[in-house]
């Protein structure tokens, strides 16, 4: 009876892989949806997997993240999807390739080839400043010149914007503002276009607007049209679309809760939804594959000066049009990016000289998750995986910086911070022995933290109060970013955790009086 029922095993199994079929099995009783490659090369290929499907698999164990999804694909074809756990743990819908995460800022390079479209079509100059293309709200330099703040700086953001993010829960009262809104509150240059690189959600926000703007639909519209129909993305929206609800995974807490719907001011940013087979198949279009069920919605050359284009003045910097480019990435020129927010994280790579893409999606929010891309690029790259093991085993004992302020700081500074719905005074003293005390308006006295000062820029967080009504919603901490200039530092300070919302900030030293 046993044999029998082995022999009638083994005889099905063979059907399933006959007829091309997937075969599904549970791992650790909730894990893994498997999907059997379909021919013989990418057999070949999955045996090679081995290794990062236990990690995976031990990852998920350690963590508790609810699932993860996995997809790559080499010449232009899917060598590897499969998926692990649950997308709902609630509503025990497991996780597949299809299913729809939550991508965080893989948007971004998403949203900059929807911009790139207009720019082929002559409706964008990627030169003029973004404020031709924005309506009665506009970019306002504190830093600089708001015409120097081109849509391609905002591209690479070198625009000046400082760190910007802002979530709007579904189960709380406070909804997302208007673009026009979100612009004049927080459309503030706080550093000379050009001068630095400084990551900001908001400006692809705008860039978002900009695309809905110049294309006269709604950016959800015109990006479901020109470019996730045509490249045969069937299960990626912004946020989650019409019919879609029953493919998106939820979003948990580390505490493994499932977190309420959110939403953005900065859509282009952080809002699209996509399974890892729809995002694979976008990195083989910009891989320049050519696959017979995409359309050829940017020029070769397009897809080219995305990962090539540079601000003239910060020449060496890593962040192209949408893109982090690395020459030397464990020996391989790479095209990357990432998302991160609660309860995603998120990666796709792209290796255009082995003509490779990966894809890690997962529904839960932990470092692990972001080296699994190189952990199964090591299984197809003897060289990768040779120079990545080998940095594995370094060691990275880092002691902590003891700031030690030059003289050009020590003495008093006092200035004020603009927020949008006013003025808040604020002075600081730094001391000899490197201690800076914070003083905002009628609030305590307080230390600055994890200060430090590298190429004139000033860094710290300490308590305090930013005294606008969005940023009162949560209780938060202030984050300074200041350059010091001469006799002047000025910057930007972030609420966070209320959002990452940025108010501008100037000093001006007074004198050398130090407190001891």
């Amino acid at each position: 009876m046993k044999k029998s029922f082995i022999y009638l095993f083994l005889v099905w199994a063979i059907s399933m892989i006959i007829i091309g079929q997937a075969n599904t099995y549970e791992i650790e009783g909730s894990f893994s949806n498997f999907f059997l490659n379909r021919n013989h090369n990418e057999s070949i290929f999955s045996e090679r997997f081995e290794e990062a499907r236990s990690k995976i698999i031990n990852i998920m164990m350690e963590t508790g993240v609810p699932s993860i999804s996995v997809a790559v694909a080499k010449d232009g074809r899917i060598i590897w999807e499969e998926a692990f756990g649950w997308a709902n743990r609630e509503k025990r819908i497991k996780a597949t390739p299809h299913t729809m995460y939550s991508l965080a800022s893989i948007s971004k390079p998403i949203t900059a080839t929807g911009l790139m479209i207009l720019l082929e079509r002559g409706l964008i100059d990627l030169n003029l400043p973004a404020n031709n293309y924005l309506g009665p709200a506009k970019l306002v330099g504190y830093e600089g010149k708001a015409l120097d703040a081109t849509v391609s700086r905002i591209l690479h953001h070198t625009s000046g914007l400082p760190l910007h993010w802002n979530f709007f829960f579904e189960n709380e009262p406070y909804r997302r503002p208007s673009m026009d809104e979100t612009i004049r509150r927080y459309g503030i240059l706080v550093a000379e276009p050009g001068e630095v690189y400084q990551y900001s959600n908001l400006g692809y926000g705008i860039l978002d607007y900009i695309i809905s703007r110049v294309s006269g639909k709604s950016y959800e519209e015109f990006m479901k049209a020109e470019v996730f129909v045509p490249l045969g993305m069937t299960h990626t929206s912004i946020q989650i679309g019409p019919g879609l609800e029953d493919y998106a995974a939820q979003r948990y807490s580390p505490e493994q809760t499932p977190y309420a719907f959110y939403d953005f001011d900065h859509r282009g940013a952080s809002a699209v939804f996509s399974s890892a087979h729809d995002l694979v198949q976008f990195g083989m279009f910009h891989l320049k594959n050519h696959l017979s069920n995409q359309e050829v919605i940017l020029k070769d050359e397009t897809i080219e000066r995305m990962q090539q284009d540079v601000d003239p003045k910060l020449p060496d910097m890593l962040y192209r049009l949408g893109w982090r480019v690395e020459d030397n990435d464990y020996g391989y020129r790479s095209v990357s990016h990432k998302g991160g927010m609660k309860g995603v994280s998120t990666s796709l790579k792209l290796i255009p000289s082995e003509n490779l893409a990966v894809v890690v999606l997962c529904n839960g929010n932990h470092g692990k998750i972001y080296n699994l891309e190189n952990e199964i690029l090591a299984a197809l790259l003897p060289k990768f995986a040779q120079n990545f093991m080998a940095k594995e085993k370094k060691s990275e004992d880092k002691k902590p910086e003891i700031f030690s302020p030059p003289s050009s700081l020590l003495g008093n500074w006092t200035g004020k911070i603009k927020t949008y719905s006013g003025i808040m005074p604020i002075e600081f003293v730094f001391q000899n022995d490197g201690d800076v005390h914070v003083k905002i308006k009628n609030q305590f006295e307080t230390l600055l933290n994890n200060v430090s000062l590298k190429d004139q820029f000033f860094t710290g967080d300490s308590y305090g109060e930013i005294e606008t009504e969005d940023a009162r919603r949560t209780p938060h901490t202030l984050y300074f970013v200041m350059k010091l200039r001469g006799k002047r530092l000025s910057g930007y300070v972030c609420a966070v955790p209320a959002g990452g919302l940025s108010s501008y900030i100037y000093l001006e030293r007074k004198s050398k009086d130090k407190k001891n």
